[in-house]
């Protein structure tokens, strides 16, 4: 099934229509779709390299209107006034994420915020999975779309300017090291971040140590789960 839909995503890039279709995606993927953007991302930058940029524009916008269509379908679409999850939020969990994930997301939210929405973001974590708790707990919307836009757009923009630079060969790079870097990458930024709130801060390292621990040992259950998913 995962082959099938990745094959058909592939066949976008010969068609005229390749950007439309790579505007719904990144739409969709920010909320339902199971598979990332970047795979006809990489496809279009490389049969019109010079045209990178625009096309990673093109799935920057579609990426954070989805963002914020998640969003509203968590805040507005998620519980019934009884409290009850919806018929939509069922479907979800018995297709697209759990209920643990859902609510483990939910439980990083109430430490990180911004950082949390970057992190899936820049990173292979399930971006839609993000979006939908964003809105379901209630977090800024303002500062949501500021993450959605910081992050999607360094990782849409990183693949087009590879690729403008280096053209195909670039490709073996990107589809065997880019998602760990990237990984790696927000890690640092992270950790840079923490260690200047504990100079400049309270300097409780032991509650910040706790805490990421255990943010760290959430985002791990969501990303082996998703794993999973797309496998089976």
């Amino acid at each position: 099934m995962i082959k099938r839909l990745y094959n058909w995503i592939l066949s976008w890039s010969d068609s005229p229509f390749g950007w439309l279709a790579l505007l719904f995606i990144a739409l969709f993927e920010a909320s339902w779709f199971p598979l990332p953007p970047d795979i006809l991302l990489i496809a279009l930058c490389l049969g019109a390299p010079k045209r990178s940029f625009r096309f990673a524009t093109i799935c920057l916008i579609g990426s954070v209107i989805g963002a914020a269509l998640g969003y509203g379908l968590g805040h507005f679409l998620w519980i019934t006034p009884d409290g009850d999850p919806t018929a939509i939020a069922n479907f979800f969990y018995n297709h697209i994420f759990s209920v643990e994930s859902f609510n483990n997301v939910g439980s990083l939210y109430d430490r990180f915020n911004f950082w949390i929405v970057f992190t899936a973001g820049f990173t292979p974590l399930p971006f839609k999975l993000f979006t939908v708790a964003g809105g379901m707990f209630d977090i800024n919307f303002v500062m949501f779309t500021i993450a959605s836009i910081v992050s999607r757009g360094m990782r849409f923009f990183l693949i087009g300017w590879l690729i403008w630079k280096f053209g195909a060969p670039i490709k073996v790079f990107i589809d065997k090291y880019f998602n760990l870097l990237a990984s790696l990458f927000t890690v640092m930024l992270i950790g840079f971040t923490a260690l200047a709130f504990w100079l400049f801060g309270s300097g409780d390292t032991e509650s910040t140590d706790t805490s990421i621990d255990t943010s760290t040992d959430t985002i791990e259950s969501v990303v082996t789960e998703e794993t999973i998913t797309i496998q089976e």
